[in-house]
């Protein structure tokens, strides 16, 4: 039989933080020179640590955790190495400050909204159900009252058979149309819900006829007894909650947008349905994580807001980061450090970050060049390394793509100190922005 050779193309599209996948800690919360796609800041990363573990045993109720230090530090990458470290169970949800005013509501109903979509609720939901491998499936068709032309299945008569044994069953309109607009065809293995009539497609049975071409989910046929009583569990968030009751409440809601404000009493009745669940061990709070960057932005209503809404039993662990001084509290005329209440502070867990070193900066160029798929020359790195610490880490990370394609032009298979200096004359700095605007300062518009 002819060979038929799958080609598949990669999805590639790298941001900042893409290639972290941890903090690099060892057993004993060690920070490793370099793990997890992280170099450096050893001390913070062992802080994290911490908040992890104390996140995990849930220890984290009220309280908060700022992450200060001057740009280019790494605060958003050791978020991003929380979040990673936490799981994909628990939400993490990362917005900056500035998004609490550019949204079609109430900053405080934004922020509000924001930290509900950082708890989780994972249910756990026991239903009657059919499953098994589809080894018959019969369709009765009767003409469409509204279309003579067209055929739809009255009714459907479906086998479904487990390892133990093989049942028959009718339907009715509802769920033969679900067969056929599902595709559900001999051989595959299905669930159906007794209450709801809802049928779900697992896949196609390892005992069935196999093909060359296609890309069918294999699943094995259930043990067991067709109809029987499985758990299901899935996780939604307390803003999925508070939306889907909101929708219910008002036949109005139809016809609103997404960005509609809740209403508090939505939310206590929403709180009090998820404690029931949580008393008849039907669910199972998560607390996430909110990573809100650039807290200088926030004012004072936003920070006494959450000052208040981080004492709730239904909080987020939530996360600041800032790379700001004494700075005025926006709202007022009073300066206090990183731009945020003195009371605010009180509350926080803070880690700090310091400016790389020589060498940590290199590793990080050569762990990102290496991220990147992309050869360089040892000059060209030291060159790279020379500018981000006499220039900056970011700008010096930012001439890889560029120094990259300078070296295609010229058919070589890595980048070499040349397509460095060549990147760094077409790209400016801040240090070369700033005197551009000084020489031509006459003629910009102020």
């Amino acid at each position: 039989m002819e060979e038929i050779r799958e080609i598949t193309q990669k999805f590639e599209r790298y941001s900042a933080h893409s290639h972290i996948t941890g903090l690099g800690l060892d057993e004993n919360l060690r920070a490793r020179d370099i793990g997890g796609g992280l170099v450096g800041q050893k001390k913070a990363r062992e802080a994290a640590g911490i908040i992890v573990r104390l996140i995990r045993e849930g220890k984290m109720a009220g309280r908060g955790i700022l992450i200060a230090g001057p740009p280019g530090t790494g605060k958003t990458a050791i978020a991003v190495a929380i979040s990673k470290e936490l799981g994909k169970d628990i939400p993490f949800v990362q917005v900056s400050a500035s998004e609490f005013y550019s949204s079609e509501m109430k900053k405080t109903e934004a922020l509000y909204q924001t930290m509900r979509k950082a708890i989780g609720v994972r249910i756990r939901d026991t239903r009657r159900v059919l499953e098994g491998e589809v080894v018959e499936l019969d369709y009765n068709m009767v003409p469409n009252p509204y279309n003579p032309t067209q055929k739809i299945p009255e009714s459907a008569t479906i086998t479904l058979a487990t390892k133990s044994e093989k049942r028959r069953f009718s339907v009715g309109s509802r769920i033969a149309m679900q067969f056929m607009y599902t595709g559900i065809t001999k051989g595959d293995v299905i669930v159906i819900d007794k209450e709801t009539g809802r049928v779900t497609r697992l896949g196609k049975s390892s005992s069935a006829k196999k093909f060359d071409i296609g890309d069918e989910d294999v699943v094995e046929v259930p043990d067991g007894t067709v109809e029987k009583d499985k758990e299901f569990t899935y996780v939604v968030t307390l803003h999925d909650l508070d939306e889907a009751r909101a929708r219910r409440s008002t036949i109005f809601s139809l016809f609103s947008s997404e960005s509609r404000e809740i209403d508090n009493e939505i939310r206590q009745a929403v709180d009090e349905q998820v404690k029931d669940w949580i008393e008849q061990g039907m669910a199972e709070l998560i607390p996430g994580v909110l990573f809100i960057d650039e807290t200088h932005l926030m004012d004072i209503e936003l920070f006494a807001f959450m000052n208040r809404a981080m004492e709730s039993e239904m909080a987020p662990i939530i996360i600041l980061a800032s790379n700001r001084g004494f700075a005025r509290i926006r709202g007022t005329d009073e300066v206090s450090p990183h731009g945020i209440p003195l009371d605010l502070l009180d509350r926080l867990l803070i880690i700090t970050t310091e400016p790389y070193s020589r060498e940590d900066i290199r590793l990080i160029i050569e762990t990102r060049a290496a991220e990147m798929g992309l050869l360089i020359d040892e000059s060209a790195l030291e060159k790279l390394t020379e500018i981000g610490a006499s220039n900056s880490l970011r700008y010096a990370i930012q001439l890889l793509a560029p120094a990259n394609e300078l070296s295609k032009i010229r058919n070589s298979s890595k980048i070499e100190v040349e397509d460095v200096e060549r990147a760094k004359q077409l790209f400016a700095d801040v240090s070369k922005s700033s005197a551009y605007l000084k020489e031509w300062e006459e003629k910009m518009l102020s």
